[in-house]
């Protein structure tokens, strides 16, 4: 017995263009694309660098650091409320923290213990890092 094969003819074929439901999205998709929207969208927010391209290739820094190499270091122990507050980030409640916590639990052993006090992430930790020492 052999099979033969014959061409249906174009218009009753199976695959057919309807020209309305060409551009319907179904419904399961739709939150689909509300989410590559979102994503698109949010790629397009890009961070600026810490630096801005100024005319012919020189950069300038958009964010002030403080002068570092010219600050005395800080110590953690013996700083009064007024030399804590000199440390960018500081003002007078987290100062009085950091002096409440040092006469509660005792001396700084090492600068990163800073962050044990309330108020102190570890963003400001790494801001005030280069400034602070515990001897």
């Amino acid at each position: 017995m052999r099979h033969s094969r014959q061409a249906k003819p174009i218009a009753e074929s199976s695959c057919s263009f309807n020209p309305k439901s060409a551009f319907r999205i179904p419904k399961l998709s739709l939150p689909l694309l509300i989410v590559c929207a979102l994503l698109i969208a949010c790629a397009a927010c890009v961070k600026l660098s810490r630096q801005a391209q100024l005319v012919g290739g020189q950069t300038a820094p958009l964010i002030s650091q403080p002068n570092i190499a010219n600050a005395p270091l800080v110590n953690l122990n013996t700083a009064s409320a007024e030399e804590l507050e000199r440390l960018p980030g500081i003002g007078r409640g987290l100062a009085a923290r950091i002096i409440a916590y040092r006469n509660q639990y005792g001396r700084f052993r090492r600068p990163e213990h800073l962050m044990m006090v309330r108020g102190i992430s570890d963003r400001r930790f790494r801001n005030l890092r280069a400034l602070v020492t515990a001897e």
